[in-house]
């Protein structure tokens, strides 16, 4: 990926030009010390003067009003505020005319920014003083007053809190007056200009000290450039938060954001002082010290999956390549690419107007349609459909082009959605709500309607999530990865039921589900490490460490991220942004689809030759959740868990089917289930006893007494219990019971040795029943 940058011969402004802002995605605004608010056309390449400001007005910075609010779009879009050197900012039309003026600060006031709903403006001054305005332009409050200027000033994602500058430090005040302030060293030079994207939630700042660096909300470092030649002037994030551009002296420089640098430019510019990105990410414009202004857009961005690379060598052009036999196809556009994806043998194109899809067997007839809204900021691709996401909500798409669903939700924000906070499936839609990071919102993504009863899902504070990919959707399972960086497990449909909620691994950093089997990789404490079967922590947990593959990190350097996981295939992006490519073995996939398809005898074989004790305790998980006793009996005998298979021998000396799954249940670690499905089947006794066995004495007590039956049993138990740690009997419930019961053991064991002889009649009939039903 890199930048290419385009300059007139000659500049425009006879001054140097402080800032610059794009109304649309090919129209730019930019004002200058000689006066002047220009307006270019990058269609026509037409430059046109939109007004001379008086000449006491010397520009510092301008904003425009935000043009769309979520899914709403605003009335009031055509203005800018203007900030200047004589201590005002002026709310100024799009056709130039200075609707008011205000007397903001003493002294030049140097950033003034709109919020994200256009509700407020705040302004920075050389006084020292931020200030919060109405949009008329009316004063609400000062928010802070300090000795140095405030050379920039940034909103926070949902404008609940501010970012700006204090010398060498950074600070962020939330508009609550109780709530705690942030404040840190930044720099060993004045930090000159910041800003705080929406979508990640990430910091930027840049200084004096000729370094830019990569902050969390939270002040914490994580990336730190090396020093360069000159001061850093501007920096600025793309709309999608995937990359920054950083502007100095002569210099233009195009970041991932994580901080490293995908290309270096060295135009004749002069100092960058300001840099502004269009809506759609795909162009960058920047003010420079020598009346020029520099366009740049973003090329040579480039796509993987199997055996095809496609790159986007122009803004309408992109070049497919099959690497197995070097067949070359070039994709011509009729408008500029904006956003591509490449997965499930498709690539989905979305250009400003229209989407294209195409299917990897033919790149010659894509199928075309036209878009509502031009600024697509997110793609997710599914095996059967497809996910667009653009400012004005979410739609799935068949890769026929119809259109399937386009789910809703209250105080819904696609614009500050990315592949972090949403993931989709064959069946399901997952999103995370920013409005409140503990909720999961589920929909189908068939109907587009919430799962179940509309409940979401809840957990701690939730960075990333991630729908698994193959099975039924009744078998759907989502990964999260909270606050903690602690990985948990849980399944989408749970109908009714509390969601089991189970932790399987902690410090992981980022995760990707295979394209083919359910299998899912993370970056745990540096390491790769591949769950080979995430779902066996419902079945059996105690199988999870087994069916784990871990590969050491010595190979990768700082900070690797997962971008993907397909076939066999794990591509990583280092720290440093090269990309490193791990193996896995295809053995588990193929357990999978034997798993799937039934086919137990193969899945025996397979084990066998591979001769690896984690394929084995897969294949036990896998057995044991399909309640296939004689497979799961050799794959545990294979791993030396010897007390399991002696329960599967248990669990084959049932009595009943019902007896059985219950006792099968329990081996689960699912009580409560057990216990409805022994009540269910009428088999009273045996749900008391499990919660003995348990030391559930109050829900024993209580089964015993609702279905009048074996009260004397429990008590005989619990009297047992009570003996052998020398205890007396504190509990009223169990006093009250006691009094006039006799214990006596050997009428207790008549009458269980009854109805278990009773369960091994009826079983006896069933069969016989089902028997001669066959026959006939």
């Amino acid at each position: 990926m890199r930048l290419k940058t385009s300059l007139l011969k000659e500049s425009k402004h006879k001054e140097l030009v402080s800032c610059v802002g794009w109304t649309t995605a090919d129209e730019l605004y930019s004002s200058s010390e000689d006066h002047q608010i220009l307006k270019w056309n990058l269609l026509t390449s037409e430059t046109s003067l939109i007004v001379k400001l008086p000449e006491e007005i010397y520009p510092t910075d301008f904003h425009w009003f935000p043009k769309t609010v979520g899914v709403k779009k605003q009335a009031q879009a055509e203005i800018f505020v203007l900030t200047s050197t004589d201590g005002k900012f002026h709310l100024t039309s799009k056709m130039g005319r200075i609707e008011k003026s205000v007397e903001a600060h003493k002294g030049a006031v140097l950033a003034g920014r709109w919020n994200y709903d256009g509700t407020a403006l705040i302004t920075a001054g050389e006084d020292g003083q931020i200030k919060i305005w109405s949009k008329s332009g009316m004063l609400r409050s000062t928010l802070a007053s300090q000795g140095s200027p405030v050379y920039s000033v940034a909103w926070g994602p949902d404008s609940d809190r501010i970012l700006y500058t204090s010398g060498r430090q950074l600070i962020i005040k939330p508009l609550q007056p109780s709530a705690k302030i942030i404040q840190w060293k930044a720099h060993d030079g004045v930090i000159l200009k910041v800003d705080w994207n929406s979508v990640n939630d990430l910091i930027l700042s840049g200084g004096e000290d000729c370094k830019y660096k990569v902050w969390d909300s939270f002040g914490h470092l994580l990336h730190c450039s090396l020093s360069h030649d000159y001061p850093v002037t501007s920096l600025s994030w793309a709309p999608d938060g995937e990359v920054f551009a950083v502007g100095s002296f002569n210099t233009l420089r195009l970041c991932d954001k994580t901080g490293w640098s995908y290309a270096l430019e060295k135009p004749n510019t002069g100092s960058v002082f300001s840099l502004a990105w269009s809506a759609d990410g795909t162009q960058l414009a920047g003010a420079c010290g020598n009346g020029h202004v520099i366009f740049a857009h973003v090329v040579e961005q480039h796509w993987e999956w199997k055996n095809f690379v496609i790159t986007l060598t122009k803004r309408r052009t992109m070049q497919v390549r099959n690497v197995l036999n070097d067949a070359v196809d070039l994709l011509e556009f009729r408008d500029r690419v904006i956003k591509a994806s490449l997965a499930y043998g498709h690539l989905v194109v979305a250009t400003s107007l229209q989407c294209y899809v195409y299917n990897s067997r033919n790149w010659n007839t894509p199928l075309i349609f036209d878009l509502k809204e031009g600024t697509v900021s997110l793609i997710l691709q599914a095996e059967k459909h497809f996910l667009l996401v653009d400012g004005a909500g979410l739609y799935t798409f068949s890769y026929e082009g119809r259109l399937i669903s386009s789910p809703k939700f209250p105080g819904m924000r696609p614009d500050i959605l990315n592949a972090q906070s949403v993931s989709l499936s064959n069946d399901t839609i997952a999103i995370r709500d920013k409005s409140d990071e503990k909720v999961i919102l589920l929909f189908d993504a068939l109907t587009g309607k919430a799962l179940g009863d509309g409940k979401p899902l809840t957990h701690k504070e939730v960075l990333e999530i991630a729908l698994d990919q193959c099975g039924p959707s009744t078998d759907r399972k989502i990964a999260l990865i909270d606050k903690n960086r602690d990985l948990y497990l849980t399944t989408v449909r749970h109908l009714g039921r509390e969601p089991k909620i189970c932790k399987i691994g902690s410090m992981v950093h980022s995760m990707a589900w295979n394209d083919a089997a359910n299998i899912l990789c993370g970056i745990q404490d540096n390491q790769l490490t591949v769950w080979y079967y995430p779902s066996v922590v419902f079945t059996d947990k105690e199988l999870l460490l087994k069916t784990l593959y871990i590969k050491d990190g010595s190979e990768f350097r700082r900070a690797p991220q997962v971008l993907n996981y397909i076939g066999t295939k794990v591509t990583l992006r280092q720290g440093d942004g090269s990309l490193v490519y791990s193996s896995v073995l295809p053995f588990p996939a193929l357990l999978h689809e034997y798993s799937i398809s039934a086919r137990w005898e193969d899945a025996l074989r397979l084990c066998c030759y591979a001769k690896d004790q984690s394929l084995w305790a897969c294949l036990a998980g896998m057995a044991m959740a399909n309640r296939e006793l004689t497979t799961a009996e050799m794959a545990y005998a294979a791993i030396g868990e010897l007390p399991r298979v002696q329960y599967i021998n248990f669990l084959r000396e049932q009595p009943s089917k019902e007896s059985s799954l219950a006792h099968m249940l329990l081996f689960s670690g699912q009580v409560q289930e057990a216990e409805a499905a022994f009540l269910q089947a009428g088999l009273i006794y045996q749900a008391i006893q499990v919660n003995i066995d348990l030391y559930n004495w109050e829900r024993a007590l209580e089964l015993a007494v609702k279905h009048k039956t074996h009260v004397d049993t429990v008590l005989a138990y619990r009297e047992k219990f009570l003996q052998k740690f020398s205890r007396k009997e504190t509990n009223k419930r169990f006093l009250q019971y006691s009094e006039g019961v006799e214990v006596d053991w050997e009428k207790i064991q008549a009458k269980i040795e009854m109805e278990l002889s009773k369960e091994r009649e009826r079983a006896a009939n069933t069969s016989v029943r089902s028997s001669v039903a066959s026959r006939r």
